[in-house]
């Protein structure tokens, strides 16, 4: 290494490390480790301490009330919140009032087919953690029927299911029949 060469932290000599700082609790320093909940600073000296923090300290979470809105069971005003599954509508009493609902739900103008296996629910567009579309009964926990694919509001002419999918191919759009042990697919509508 000649005398030109520096090395790549010598002006602020170790800038990470400075950066996790040490453990308020014990002094030991802070290590970066990863959870079910996400990325957070721990203690090294863990587990004789279990000193923990966010390693986002400005947590910028989303918190907005809907001005003129109304929660359907205690009359307070709704908000807009960030969860772990993405944003969603709540009611801003909280821990008096658990109303929630899906951000989708007060967009969603199309008529929701209702659930054939309770008949009383209807199918509702929800999204995985994963972002992946699904339809799932509104009556969940109660009613645990869901589909990948978008139902359609008809009956089967092979076995009178009351409800087809939209299933997408590579030769395009067809509704088939949503019972799995229906064998009927009708024509391609593309």
């Amino acid at each position: 290494m000649s005398k030109d060469d520096k090395p790549l932290f010598s002006a602020h000599e170790h800038a990470l490390e400075q950066a996790f700082d040490t453990c308020p609790k014990c002094g030991q320093p802070l290590v970066h480790r990863s959870g079910k909940s996400g990325a957070f600073l721990g203690c090294s000296a863990y587990p004789s301490c279990d000193y923990i923090r966010s390693s986002h300290p400005h947590d910028s979470s989303v918190e907005k009330v809907l001005e003129g809105s109304e929660c359907p069971k205690c009359k307070s005003e709704l908000m807009i919140r960030q969860g772990r599954y993405g944003m969603f509508i709540a009611c801003s009493n909280f821990p008096e009032c658990h109303h929630i609902e899906s951000q989708q739900s007060q967009t969603n103008t199309t008529a929701e087919p209702t659930c054939p296996s309770c008949g009383k629910g209807k199918l509702v567009s929800r999204n995985s953690r994963f972002g992946k579309t699904f339809y799932a009964c509104d009556g969940y926990p109660k009613c645990k029927y869901a589909l990948n694919d978008k139902p359609i509001e008809q009956a089967c002419p092979e076995c009178d299911w009351p409800l087809l999918i939209e299933k997408k191919t590579a030769q395009g759009r067809r509704l088939q029949c949503a019972q799995k042990n229906c064998a009927y697919k009708g024509p391609i509508l593309d």
